[in-house]
């Protein structure tokens, strides 16, 4: 996905476009489909896990930030890995492989090996995703191309919908004594079906390469993994073992790691190499910026919807279908907001629409703090659904044009580079919301009960977004116009 697409041989084919290419965006979006029930459904089944398996508090952040955490370091190699091997091979490999690590996470017989499960699943995931929009690129041509991405609002829209409902119920309904197993084999069909649909559907390896693709960087994806997890690791784990001075240095190691990464990728720009990350993006202060903004609100997302089940299904006693529930509000803002945004506001107030969902989505995590704090003891869905649809209106309203904005001030050489960096900053936002949110509400818990921990936790969310708030200014005011150079 980081390099333009070469063109099919023969020139007069290529504006009819693929010939099953409707069929193989389908294909793309039942994958899509699968990682983003991934990422919902399973932070329902959490606390049945940990009754099941046993294991920790931070084995609990980690079931969720072990995928995240792999897709994140890993995802833009995968985007290479297409370019270089052709994506419908990575395509296919990354799809058996999510499927046989959904089986293992299934058959997992402790928390420390689901966890691992989870980690390789994350892996492969990052081998898969990255294909979609370098194949649909290659499959359709350019005047089909604008309804081909129209679809992937609505179906990823009513994916984040269904997810936790359909998460609390298999954990409920308990089919075949499976329990929260269930959660994990749901994707069996589904990898299934896209394996031997992609294998019949999708273009020919010749077709779908990128030219001019260069070669790996291996040792700047350890060296990002590593600071990476020396930041994330002592945040999850911390908490568990009292805060001891090598969580700290850990912490802080991850700066200067982080630096030599950026150093490293010079020097292989120097040397005629193709670096993982363009080094160039880092000069630029809108880019950047983009950066700490989606950072901090993808940890803010993140870390609210683990704390919220957490809450609901620890604090407050729900099943796990009781929590899948309650979250509709949430999810019917997100896609309203996204719509909204998206089809009318975003294209004609750009940055502004950014800075009106951010101050939504502070309005509403302040409405659920006062909720907790506040209302009865004995909570309610219908006592938390306000709160929560504002929540999800603000942050509907704040990803549909994110990524376009934050594209706005890079050249369009670096627009795949770019884009590969957003979107694993996207996933590491999320496993630092897990291990800093997930830290605060275990900590404070602990010493003051699971009702103040949510309330302050969720006041911690938006203390997050306020400071999203204030980076957002530093954006650029309107996403680049199409065609435009940069």
């Amino acid at each position: 996905m980081t390099s333009q697409i070469a063109p099919p041989q023969p020139a007069a084919a290529a504006p009819a476009g693929h010939r099953l290419r409707w069929a193989g965006l389908a294909v793309i979006l039942v994958a899509e489909v699968m990682d983003l029930l991934d990422t919902t459904i399973v932070g329902v089944a959490a606390p049945a896990v940990r009754q099941d398996l046993g294991g920790s508090d931070a084995q609990i952040q980690w079931i969720t930030a072990s995928y995240t955490l792999a897709f994140a370091v890993l995802l833009i190699t995968g985007g290479r890995l297409g370019d270089l091997f052709g994506r419908k091979r990575l395509f296919v490999l990354g799809a058996a492989g999510f499927t046989l690590a959904s089986a293992l996470c299934a058959a997992a017989p402790g928390a420390g090996t689901l966890i691992a499960a989870r980690t390789v699943q994350g892996l492969f995931a990052a081998l898969l995703i990255p294909q979609g929009l370098g194949l649909i690129k290659a499959m359709f041509p350019p005047r089909e191309l604008g309804t081909a991405f129209g679809l992937f609002g609505p179906v990823l829209g009513l994916s984040s919908v269904f997810g936790p409902t359909l998460g609390g119920y298999l954990t409920d309904a308990d089919v075949f004594g499976l329990g929260w197993r269930a959660v994990f084999l749901v994707n069996l069909p589904l990898g299934l079906l896209a394996v031997l649909a992609a294998t019949r559907i999708l273009p020919a390896e010749h077709t779908d390469r990128a030219a001019g693709a260069g070669r790996l960087d291996p040792v700047g994806v350890l060296v990002l993994g590593l600071a990476v997890l020396l930041l994330v690791y002592p945040l999850v784990q911390g908490r568990e073992l009292d805060w001891p001075l090598w969580t700290f240095l850990s912490m802080a190691a991850s700066v200067p790691v982080l630096w030599l990464f950026t150093l490293h990728q010079r020097s292989v720009l120097r040397r005629g190499g193709t670096p993982l990350i363009e080094p160039s993006l880092f000069a630029k202060r809108p880019f950047v910026s983009a950066l700490a903004t989606g950072l901090v609100f993808f940890a803010a997302l993140s870390g609210l919807l683990l704390v919220f089940t957490l809450h609901l299904q620890l604090g407050l006693g729900w099943t796990p279908l009781h929590a899948g529930l309650s979250m509709i509000p949430l999810s019917i803002g997100v896609v309203v907001g996204a719509v909204l945004s998206g089809g009318l506001l975003a294209p004609r107030h750009g940055r502004r629409v950014l800075h009106a969902g951010i101050a939504v989505a502070v309005a509403g995590a302040l409405g659920l703090w006062a909720t907790v704090e506040h209302g009865a003891a004995d909570l309610t869905g219908g006592q938390l659904a306000p709160a929560l649809a504002v929540t999800g209106l603000g942050l509907g309203l704040i990803m549909a044009p994110f990524f376009d904005i934050a594209l706005a001030g890079v050249e369009e050489s670096e627009t795949g580079s770019a884009s590969g960096v957003l979107n694993a900053q996207q996933q590491l936002g999320g496993s630092v919301g897990v291990a800093l949110l997930g830290t605060a509400f275990f900590g404070w818990a602990r010493t003051d009960g699971f009702r103040h921990a949510a309330g302050w936790t969720y006041g911690l969310v938006a203390a997050l977004l306020a400071v999203a708030f204030l980076t957002a200014f530093l954006l650029p005011r309107h996403a680049r116009p199409e065609g435009a150079d940069h």
